[in-house]
């Protein structure tokens, strides 16, 4: 028996600019137990394989001949309600500790790259850091998919739109343990 699939293309939204990840959950909130989802998109999302698959989805994506993706997120057998996401408020945190948010140790201007290219230069550089170093990181956008990774390797971050309304500004306090489940 095949499980019946819902249809997504985001290729619309990506071309304008837009982001397209709170489309993607509420869909995928709504899907029915055995349902499938079928995304079309202009580059491989690979953020979203990690999200999904907490969610209990496996994936399988295919290229199509004008460069972009077809991606097919088919549920589990054992699909069962995921684990909610800690998500780490670095001021409340910091504040608890007694300490100061300090200064960037390092810089990464990731504007005007392709997606994903602004969430694996940001891992990669957290990956080359100390505990208590600073990443300061400018983005187009809000990094939906980036912040729950950080989240999950233990990092805390806090992030915002500039004053001129178009660079997001994030910042990466790098902690103990990084790279380990929570």
């Amino acid at each position: 028996m095949s499980a019946e699939i819902v249809s997504l293309d985001l290729r619309p939204v990506l071309r304008a600019g837009g982001e397209p990840i709170a489309d993607i959950m509420r869909v995928v909130s709504r899907l029915e137990p055995g349902q499938g989802l079928r995304l079309m998109t202009t580059f491989k999302p690979v953020p979203l394989f990690g999200l999904l698959d907490k969610k209990g989805f496996d994936h399988a994506e295919s290229q199509l001949a004008d460069g972009e993706w077809e991606v097919l997120f088919t549920p589990r057998p054992d699909r069962r309600a995921p684990a909610p996401v800690r998500t780490v408020a670095a001021e409340d945190a910091l504040a608890a500790s007694g300490a100061e948010w300090p200064a960037p140790t390092r810089f990464l201007d990731n504007r005007d790259l392709e997606q994903p290219e602004p969430m694996i230069r940001t891992l990669a550089a957290t990956e080359q850091m100390r505990p208590g170093e600073v990443l300061s990181v400018l983005l187009d956008r809000r990094p939906v998919f980036l912040l729950p990774e950080l989240d999950r390797r233990g990092h805390l971050w806090r992030g915002g739109l500039e004053d001129d309304g178009k660079t997001y500004r994030l910042s990466v306090l790098i902690r103990e343990g990084r790279g380990e489940t929570q």
